[in-house]
C-alpha cells in the first residue's frame, strides 16, 4: 500500500485511511501504515501494542492531553473505496471515525511543540467487546501511557462537543413453561407466549430523562432479541428475551442492575453485561477550559464511548470529533469536508496556545498564530 502522508492535505488524509480496509480485529495494515508515519516524527517516542500506535511529545510541559481514536470499522457495506462529492466525503469509516483520526494523525506529525504535551493514541477493536479494546490492553500492560490532564476522544461529534456518555447493561430475562408435543400442547404449557408479558411490560414502559449539569440524559430500555423453542413440533419450555438499557451516567452499575431487577422482580434475570457510564464533567478545570476554548455549547452524549474507559481511570474526558453520530455504522456514512478542517482548526489552536485561546483562559498574549488570526478576522 501507498506510505501514509500525515502531513497531507487533511482531506486527502481522511481519504488514505479510508482506502485502508480495518474491520475490527484485522487492523494491522493500518497500524503498521500509523506507526511507520508517526516513527519519521523526530519530536515524537511511539510505542506499538498489539494494533494500537501510542506516539507522544516529551517536551516537560506542565500539562498532559490524550487525543485518541480508534483504527477499527464495523464490516464494509459495499461503501468503499471512499468518494468524494462536493463537500463531503464518503466511505466506510469516515464518520466513524477516520475522520477523527485522520485529524489526530495531523496533528500529531505538524505540531512539534504543543504548549501542552500530547499523547496521540490510535487503537484497536473498539467497535468489538471491551475485553478486546486496545484501550483496555494498553491500560493493563502500559498504563503509564496513558496518564493525563485531560482526554480527548475524536468520536463523531459534528464538531462539536458531546460530554460524558450513558452506561450500558446486557441482560437476559428467562420465562419458563413447560415442554410438550405440539399435537397435545394443552399438556404443556408455552414459554414464548408468556414472554408476551414481559415485552408488553417492556413496550410500556416509560424511559426517564436525567439531567446532569444542565446536560439530559434520555435513557433507553429494549428487548433486542427474543428465543424460543428446540423444534417444530416441540411447546417451547424457555423463552429468553435479551434486553439492552441505557442508564444515565449518574447511576452507577450496580444501580443499574438494581433498577432493572426492579421492573421484573417474578422473573429470572441475568446480567451479562454491564458498563458504566461517565459523567459529563463540566465543572472539572480541564473540561471546562476546553469546551470554553472550543466555542461549543455541550450537549450529553447519548452512547457509550471511551470516556468511559478515561473517566475509570480518573481522567476527565470529552468527545470532540468530525462527523454526525447518527450515521455511524450506516452503510452511507460520510464526513463534511467543512467539519474536517474546522476540528483541526480549533485543537490545533488550543494546543499552539493561539492568541484566542490564550485570551479566553486568562493568559498573556505574546503574538497571534495564524490560526487565531484567521478565526478572529471570521
Amino acid at each position: 500500500m501507498t506510505p501514509l502522508n500525515p502531513a497531507a492535505d487533511i482531506v486527502e488524509l481522511t481519504r488514505a485511511l479510508v482506502d485502508v480496509p480495518s474491520e475490527s480485529g484485522d487492523e494491522a495494515a493500518l497500524a503498521d501504515a500509523v506507526e511507520s508515519a508517526l516513527r519519521a516524527c523526530a519530536h515524537l517516542t511511539v510505542d506499538r501494542i498489539g494494533n494500537s500506535v501510542v506516539a507522544r511529545t516529551e517536551t516537560g510541559r506542565a500539562e498532559r492531553v490524550v487525543v485518541a481514536g480508534h483504527l477499527d470499522t464495523v464490516p464494509a457495506a459495499g461503501n468503499l473505496p471512499s468518494r468524494l462529492e462536493g463537500d463531503v466525503l464518503h466511505g466506510l469509516g469516515a464518520c466513524d471515525m477516520k475522520g477523527g483520526v485522520a485529524v489526530a494523525l495531523r496533528l500529531a506529525a505538524t505540531l512539534t511543540a504543543p504548549v501542552r504535551d500530547v499523547t496521540y493514541v490510535f487503537y484497536e477493536c473498539e467497535e468489538l467487546s471491551g475485553d478486546r479494546n486496545g484501550l483496555n490492553r494498553i491500560a493493563a500492560e502500559r498504563p503509564d501511557l496513558l496518564e493525563a490532564d485531560l482526554a480527548i476522544l475524536m468520536e463523531p461529534s459534528d464538531a462539536g462537543v458531546e460530554a460524558g456518555c450513558q452506561g450500558v447493561l446486557n441482560a437476559d430475562i428467562t420465562v419458563r413453561g413447560e415442554r410438550a408435543h405440539t399435537a397435545r400442547s394443552w399438556r404443556g404449557v408455552n414459554a414464548a407466549h408468556r414472554a408476551a408479558a414481559v415485552l408488553r411490560r417492556l413496550d410500556d414502559h416509560t424511559a426517564e430523562r436525567i439531567v446532569i449539569d444542565g446536560l439530559e440524559y434520555r435513557e433507553g430500555l429494549n428487548a433486542v432479541a427474543v428465543r424460543a423453542g428446540v423444534a417444530e413440533n416441540v411447546v417451547p419450555d424457555t423463552c429468553v428475551i435479551t434486553v439492552n438499557l441505557r442508564f444515565a451516567p449518574s447511576r452507577s452499575a450496580g444501580q443499574a442492575e438494581a433498577y432493572l431487577r426492579g421492573l421484573f422482580p417474578e422473573y429470572e434475570v441475568e446480567v451479562t453485561e454491564v458498563v458504566p457510564g461517565a459523567l459529563p464533567g463540566l465543572g472539572q478545570g480541564p473540561v471546562a477550559a476546553l469546551v470554553d476554548v472550543l466555542g461549543a455549547t455541550p450537549r450529553p452524549k447519548l452512547g457509550w464511548t471511551d470516556v468511559a474507559r478515561f473517566a475509570a481511570l480518573g481522567t476527565p474526558a470529552l468527545n470532540f470529533g468530525p462527523g454526525d453520530p447518527a450515521l455511524a455504522h450506516t452503510a452511507g456514512e460520510y464526513v463534511p469536508v467543512g467539519q474536517l478542517r474546522e476540528c483541526e482548526a480549533r485543537l490545533a489552536g488550543w494546543l499552539r496556545g493561539c492568541a484566542q485561546c490564550r485570551v479566553r483562559q486568562g493568559l498573556p498574549v505574546k503574538e497571534l498564530c495564524s490560526c487565531a488570526v484567521e478565526r478572529l478576522s471570521g
